[in-house]
């Protein structure tokens, strides 16, 4: 069983971290903050946007995972935890001499691509804000550092307790229907799924590919999404937009890489993952 670092003991950290855990895996958890109630692992407690000790954290691991999340969407949070935070994990083992891959969680953000466009791995990272833009240079930051890091972009996270697209239906907002815009989706469990599926990779030693799209297989349009949903959940229909010469149409996130290396989805498609009761 392989000894893995998870940077980041979030939500879907948390749920990585004890899955790999109770797969016999030697998992160690890495947070600034304590967690509500103790984990199922060992979890130390250091922040990672101040250079870390090597007395306090080990080096000898055979994976490294980095799935922080920031306090807000701040350009600043961002720039500290992917420049500062980053580049202090990353000295902190190659100056001990140790090399284990790395993988990373960034986000399908760095398409900035808003006019109906499929976007996939050979894309072009386009970010439209500043926040993005901290990510691409994260990512770029993480291959340069070794031939054998990976990143995974995950598109929009939805699940139990990330009920955005939920309050929006219940309150029927006024959705844009011509041109259609397209929403991307991941469900939370699919997120972890993912995340164990590449690390089982990563630790058998099958030589993965830099980047992989992590986004379920039913872009839609965000009206028909919305429209589906009311009806599961008894909400009023959307109103539709008057329709707007050039408007946003946003892009469609392509997983095909994902899915040719093996990867079978919890949940292919947004009925599968909002149906209700969605929050039980």
């Amino acid at each position: 069983m392989a000894r893995v670092l998870i940077v980041g003991c979030g939500k879907i950290g948390f749920g990585l971290a004890t899955a790999l855990s109770c797969s016999g895996h030697s998992v160690t958890g890495l947070k600034r903050t304590p967690l509500a109630v103790p984990p199922p692992f060992p979890l130390r407690l250091s922040d990672i946007t101040r250079p870390l000790s090597s007395a306090s954290i080990p080096t000898d691991y055979d994976l490294v995972v980095f799935v922080v999340s920031a306090d807000s969407r701040q350009h600043e949070q961002y720039q500290v935890l992917y420049q500062t935070g980053l580049n202090n994990v990353l000295h902190h083992f190659a100056d001990a001499g140790a090399t284990p891959p790395f993988l990373m969680v960034s986000s399908t953000s760095v398409y900035g691509q808003n006019g109906g466009e499929w976007v996939d791995e050979a894309s072009p990272t386009q970010p439209a804000s500043a926040t993005a833009e901290w990510l691409v240079k994260a990512e770029q930051r993480l291959w340069q550092a070794g031939e054998r890091n990976c990143v995974v972009r995950f598109s929009g996270i939805y699940g139990p307790g990330r009920d955005w697209l939920l309050r929006r239906a219940a309150a029927g907002e006024a959705i844009q229907r011509d041109p259609p815009s397209y929403t991307n989706r991941i469900h939370q469990d699919d997120c972890v799924a993912v995340l164990l599926f590449l690390i089982g990779k990563m630790l058998d030693g099958t030589k993965l590919d830099p980047c992989y799209v992590a986004s379920d297989n039913d872009p839609a349009p965000l009206w028909d999404v919305m429209t589906w949903i009311a009806a599961q959940f008894g909400y009023p229909p959307p109103q539709a937009l008057p329709p707007a010469t050039g408007a946003p149409q946003n892009k469609r996130c392509n997983s095909a890489r994902l899915n040719a290396l093996g990867y079978r989805w919890l949940y292919p498609s947004y009925k599968d993952g909002y149906l209700p009761p969605y929050s039980a």
